[in-house]
């Protein structure tokens, strides 16, 4: 049997996604004034959900964004989507917009939305991560001052992956005044003198809905944690590099700027926290979401 074909949300419709449209004048297109979120779905079951729900909400709020459905909307949402594109392991990309007004003007803020959601299928990790793990490159952190806003203003981001493609990288990690940020879609952790170690929550990062899986799940395991600021010499110095993310999970860092990391290997708190990671899956599959 053929797979249905991807049926995406849009403004209360359902429909084929190759049929949404919407107005050039949309601010999302104009601006990029519109937030979003990306959330996993295992098995038919949206993966934190009210996690991704709630850093959705505080987006609208940073945007003064009016938020456009409740809660038993945005379930009703989600379980439709998943169930119109066949369930199984997939991901929900959901995008609002501050919709389109009478032409492009910057203010006053219009009491508009463009709600637009659609599946994925869920993103094969290249063969040998297990074994070889990802390179990494450093860059400066060139993006704005308000990071923790999911907004879809990522231009920058778009330029350091590329630029970690054309070093035959997997990610760039940004540092800002000598201090690690994040990665360009996800984020990082720093293995030093057996402590995991997580950039603080600031303005200048996003708060990872998967970020907190792996402090949760590190706690668990009894892998000491720290939530510090990490210098470039201590990201340098590391033992183990981790990134993490909702359509990556928690993917090991083996080499930095062509040079090992530790090893050069996957290391043990990264193999703990991936063993630990698939179990907390396993184990979601049975709770009402």
């Amino acid at each position: 049997m053929a797979p249905p074909l991807p049926v995406c949300y849009l403004n209360g419709s359902y429909l084929p996604l190759a049929e949404a449209r919407i107005s050039p004048l949309d601010r999302g297109f104009l601006f990029a004034d519109a937030v979003y979120e990306v959330m996993p779905v295992y098995g038919g079951r949206p993966f934190r959900f009210a996690e991704h729900f709630a850093r959705l909400r505080r987006s609208l709020a940073a945007i003064q964004l009016r938020e456009p459905m409740n809660d038993s909307g945005w379930r009703e949402m989600t379980r439709q989507l998943i169930e119109r594109n066949g369930g199984g392991n997939l991901y929900i990309y959901l995008q609002v917009s501050r919709g389109a007004d009478a032409g492009r003007n910057p203010a006053p803020l219009p009491d508009l939305h463009t709600v637009f959601a659609f599946c994925g299928p869920w993103p094969v990790q290249p063969p040998g991560i297990a074994t070889l793990g990802i390179a990494c490159i450093t860059a400066p952190d060139p993006r704005w001052a308000r990071c923790d806003i999911k907004s879809v203003g990522l231009l920058p981001n778009v330029l350091l992956r590329q630029a970690a493609v054309d070093a035959g990288a997997g990610e760039t990690l940004m540092l800002r005044d000598g201090l690690l940020t994040e990665a360009t879609s996800a984020t990082a952790h720093v293995l030093v003198g057996g402590i995991l170690l997580t950039p603080p929550e600031s303005m200048q990062i996003l708060p990872g809905t998967t970020r907190s899986v792996v402090e949760l799940l590190a706690d668990q395991s009894g892998l000491a944690r720290k939530t510090t600021a990490i210098t470039e010499a201590q990201l340098r110095a590391a033992d183990e590099i981790l990134i993490s993310s909702a359509l990556r999970e928690v993917l090991p860092v083996t080499h930095l700027d062509g040079k090992p990391v530790g090893s050069g290997k996957p290391g043990p708190a990264w193999r703990r926290l991936r063993t630990a990671f698939d179990q907390y899956k396993v184990a979601l599959a049975t709770e009402p979401w």
